[in-house]
């Protein structure tokens, strides 16, 4: 967990991935779309697939824990995810590390999710990983990490809107 950490502790752009969404609402109701359960449970994820929440206790120290639920190649698959917060500023930014549940998840990453709100009112909500290697960066690139993260924010929207 140690070597893990101090991959995050300097940023690199050749590990990076950055999401951008503007949103029509203001930036307290954006960010509290991530810090209510029950709706972060009803947008998140790409499209097709539903989230299974298991555990959730979102605050600084606290953790999601959550499955990814689809039908592949004809079968239910699951794919169980895990956030661990680690800062939350009201209305301005959310840090996580994202992997698995398992405890040295080598492929987790850190997220930042922050929060910018222009003068019509809307918010610019900006998501950027960074994933532990340049390799990994590009592999979640090439099964469509971007996408999925697009669609994610394409959720979040919708949910927004109703």
């Amino acid at each position: 967990m140690k070597d893990m950490e101090s991959l995050f502790e300097t940023w690199s752009l050749d590990r990076e991935i950055v999401l951008v969404k503007l949103l029509d609402h203001p930036r307290e109701k954006v960010f509290a779309a991530w810090m209510d359960p029950d709706a972060l449970a009803e947008w998140y994820g790409p499209a097709g697939l539903r989230i299974e929440s298991h555990e959730a206790d979102i605050r600084e120290g606290g953790l999601w824990r959550f499955d990814m639920v689809g039908m592949f190649e004809g079968r239910e698959q699951r794919f169980p995810n895990l956030m661990r917060f680690l800062e939350i500023v009201p209305n301005e930014r959310i840090v996580m590390d994202y992997g698995t549940p398992a405890a040295d998840d080598p492929e987790r990453f850190r997220v930042t999710v922050t929060f910018d709100e222009q003068s019509d009112g809307k918010t610019v909500l900006t998501l950027r990983q960074l994933h532990p290697s340049a390799q990994r960066r590009r592999e979640v690139i090439g099964f469509g990490a971007v996408e999925y993260g697009l669609q994610t924010l394409d959720g979040l929207a919708a949910w927004l809107d109703r």
